[in-house]
């Protein structure tokens, strides 16, 4: 079967959807077999960036064209058709957000991550504003396939977009081939990991934060990471940060590559991601792979990956989300069995066994 899948998100810095492209390429690379051969092409299409990462056994297609020039034809015009880009014919076309990518005769997947774009679009910006909001049901409709994160986010597809249940294939997304940490941290950090976008409610989380510094004179509170990519919606927060209060007590540390990523979660004492909306949360499984406890909003996916490995709040009562906080830092045993409990839950998040029901959705699309 001739597979090609959009890999533009991965091309920087990889989060979110760029993760998961990367890390479903490589394992659909990891699980191919003389009996179930793929044959996979990776796209990419930019004016500054080049695809220059390297997958056995896939063709590369890599041409210079701006992104937003391409998804402005592909979503209006829906031209020109991807066959003519790669040169190639295909079977299946893939592209990782909800959008379809034109094609001649392929059959057409997407992938709808979340659908938060649809409810909050002031959570958002650029084309996915302008787009998606209005395209994405006919695009899910026409779509020989869907592909999504959790059971959530296809109950969601199917309540909000109508889309027939058989047309969605969960994919659940898999956790990093990390080695549990061997050694509880002293005084560990308080980690977010994401960009800071309004949607991750950074700043209910860092009211909650302030509730701590004040219930404990601001001697025993550990420190707050902070680690992803501002957004142009984090103005509001940036000025937050720079209160007084919180200037000595909360690092920034913008973007980071996977291995200080990894070195982050393991000096971590608790993970907290307190969204509005998931249609996953990636790092809440990475947080679990390294035996890392979890506090976690009651928004989209977050309930159904946590469960017991960690503690669910009320994504706006900043007082919960204190209160949690302060029971994974000072009440280690508690901690110490989320951790565990955790790790066991991220043994059920692969991405070999996410690559394997992409091949199932790829095959019945195909059909």
């Amino acid at each position: 079967m001739r597979v090609l899948i959009d890999y533009r998100p991965a091309l920087r810095d990889r989060t979110g959807v760029g993760e998961w492209v990367h890390s479903l390429v490589s394992a659909l690379v990891e699980t191919d077999s003389v009996a179930d051969p793929l044959d996979l092409t990776v796209f990419s299409s930019s004016w500054k960036d080049r695809l220059d990462y390297s997958f056995p056994r896939v063709t590369r297609v890599d041409i210079r064209i701006p992104v937003h020039l391409l998804n402005y034809c592909w979503h209006r015009f829906e031209w020109p058709p991807v066959e003519w880009l790669a040169r190639n014919r295909f079977d299946v076309v893939h592209s990782p957000h909800p959008l379809l990518i034109p094609t001649i005769d392929a059959a057409q997947i997407v992938t709808i991550h979340d659908l938060d774009f649809l409810r909050h679009p002031e959570h958002t910006s650029n084309e996915i504003q302008r787009d998606y909001g209005h395209l994405v049901r006919e695009h899910a409709h026409r779509a020989r396939g869907v592909i999504v994160p959790s059971q959530f986010t296809a109950t969601e597809v199917e309540n909000e977009l109508g889309v027939d249940p058989a047309r969605i294939s969960v994919c659940y997304n898999g956790a990093p081939p990390w080695l549990p940490r061997t050694e509880w941290p002293e005084r560990g950090h308080i980690l977010f990991v994401g960009s800071l976008t309004r949607r991750k409610n950074i700043g209910t989380l860092l009211d909650a934060y302030q509730a701590l510094l004040e219930s404990d004179g601001n001697s025993h509170t550990p420190s707050l990471v902070l680690a992803g990519p501002l957004t142009k919606q984090a103005g509001d927060l940036v000025k937050a940060l720079e209160q007084p209060s919180l200037q000595n007590k909360v690092r920034h540390t913008g973007y980071i590559d996977r291995s200080r990523l990894r070195q982050l979660y393991e000096e971590a004492s608790v993970l907290v991601l307190p969204s509005l909306h998931e249609g996953f949360g990636l790092p809440v499984v990475e947080a679990m792979k390294v035996g890392v406890p979890v506090v976690a909003s009651d928004r989209g996916a977050l309930p159904e990956i946590v469960q017991d490995a960690g503690l669910i709040v009320d994504a706006t009562n900043h007082n919960e989300l204190a209160n949690a906080i302060k029971r994974m830092i000072t009440d280690e045993s508690f901690a110490k069995a989320c951790a565990e409990r955790g790790l066991q839950r991220a043994e059920l998040f692969s991405w070999k066994e996410s690559a394997k029901a992409l091949r199932k959705a790829y095959q019945l699309a195909g059909c």
